[in-house]
Formats: C-alpha cells, sequence, structure tokens
C-alpha cells in the first residue's frame, strides 16, 4: 500500500485532457454526501457522481477512498477557528475540545474516522502546533504533551459519538433493557447501582475533558 500520504502525491494528469476539477471539490463533494447519507455512502464512484463525472476521473486526484476519508477529515478540521494561545494551558486546551465536539456534531461521520483513522494533514498538524504552543511552558515532556493531544481527540471524538447515538434513541432502547435487566434480578450490584438512589447526574463534556487532561499533564 502507498506509504507516502495524499497531500504530498503530485496529482495525476490526463494525456491531453485539461484537468476538470480541483483535489479541493472533489473533498468538499465527498463531505457533503457524508453529511447528507452518512459515511458508508462515500465511495468513488457515488462521489463522481456528485461532481457529474465518471468515477475513473477522480484518480486523477486520490488513489483510493481511504485517500478521500483523510482529505475529509482534515478539511473538517480547518473549521476550528481558535484563539491565539495565551493564558492558562487547561481553558486554552478545552476550548479546542469545545471547537471539536461542534464539529463533530455538525459532521455526524467525523468522530467514527478519528477513532479509526490516525490521519494527520496540513489542517491536523495546523492543531497541533496550536496544542503545543499552549503546552510550550509546561514542564510535562514532549511525549506526554503528544499524548494528550491524542487523548484529547480521542476522547472528544467518542463522547460526541455516544451523544450522537444518544440522540437516534440509542439511550432510551439502552434504558428499556436495564430496566428489564433489573426486573429479572440477576444482577444485584447493578440493580443496586440504578435504584440506590443516590445516582449523580453524568459529568458534562468539559467536565469529563478537563479531569481527564488534569490527570495526564496535572494542575
Amino acid at each position: 500500500m502507498e506509504a507516502v500520504p495524499v497531500w504530498l502525491r503530485e496529482r495525476r494528469t490526463g494525456v491531453g485532457r485539461p484537468a476538470e476539477r480541483s483535489r479541493s471539490e472533489v473533498t468538499t463533494a465527498a463531505i457533503a454526501l457524508a453529511d447528507r447519507e452518512g459515511l458508508a455512502a462515500v465511495s468513488m464512484r457515488r462521489v463522481a457522481a456528485e461532481l457529474g463525472t465518471g468515477a475513473a476521473s477522480l484518480y486523477r486526484y486520490v488513489d483510493r477512498r481511504d485517500d478521500l476519508l483523510d482529505l475529509m477529515t482534515d478539511e473538517v478540521v480547518a473549521g476550528y477557528q481558535l484563539p491565539a494561545p495565551g493564558g492558562p494551558w487547561l481553558p486554552g486546551l478545552l476550548e479546542v475540545c469545545r471547537q471539536g465536539r461542534e464539529l463533530m456534531r455538525r459532521h455526524g461521520w467525523l468522530p467514527e474516522l478519528v477513532l479509526t483513522r490516525s490521519a494527520l494533514g496540513p489542517h491536523g498538524t495546523d492543531l497541533l502546533e496550536h496544542v503545543l504552543a499552549l503546552l510550550a511552558e509546561h514542564p510535562a515532556s514532549v511525549g506526554r504533551k503528544l499524548e494528550a493531544f491524542a487523548v484529547m481527540n480521542a476522547l472528544t471524538a467518542a463522547l460526541t459519538l455516544n451523544e450522537l447515538n444518544n440522540d437516534s434513541g440509542a439511550l432510551q432502547r439502552q434504558g428499556a433493557y436495564l430496566a428489564h435487566t433489573v426486573a429479572a434480578g440477576r444482577h444485584p450490584h447493578l440493580t443496586a447501582a440504578l435504584t440506590g438512589g443516590s445516582l449523580e447526574p453524568a459529568p458534562q463534556f468539559e467536565d469529563t475533558m478537563s479531569r481527564v487532561l488534569t490527570g495526564l499533564l496535572g494542575d
């Protein structure tokens, strides 16, 4: 498999034919398709149809569907509007997490790609630079800072994916099954936890991210 990332590959040119599209246009069409119909709908054929061309023409811009997915993820990352680094590191990191959550809720297919693909393109690299700038004065090692960046992305994606699933009715279905489990009486510890009357509200997104980042990097 091609080891060179898509951003470093030269675009192929057809013999005697001028380019009809740009890689950016292909990426934009793929994002629009995924926003409308979900990630499973994104294929070379469908994206080509969005552009009014044949699938073969897309191979002038990307070699495979995986390239397209990487381009889509990085293009969405361009949507961050982050202030210049300055001040305490934790509020700065939480702002990155907040904006990441907003982007992932807007593009419901994005959390899956963040969790399953490790592509880091031009905009993703800019985001990493921003995070490292926020942590420039922090005494943690470079390795720990890079770990924090990876955990921020993965946890934001996981929590947002859980929110999106709850929005789709999964929470109600889960609650119905848990009620059945309690009634069956075969899980006494779970029953006690659910019926003890002392359940605290689920932690909010920023509270969870704050506790995790503080645990990784210290106060």
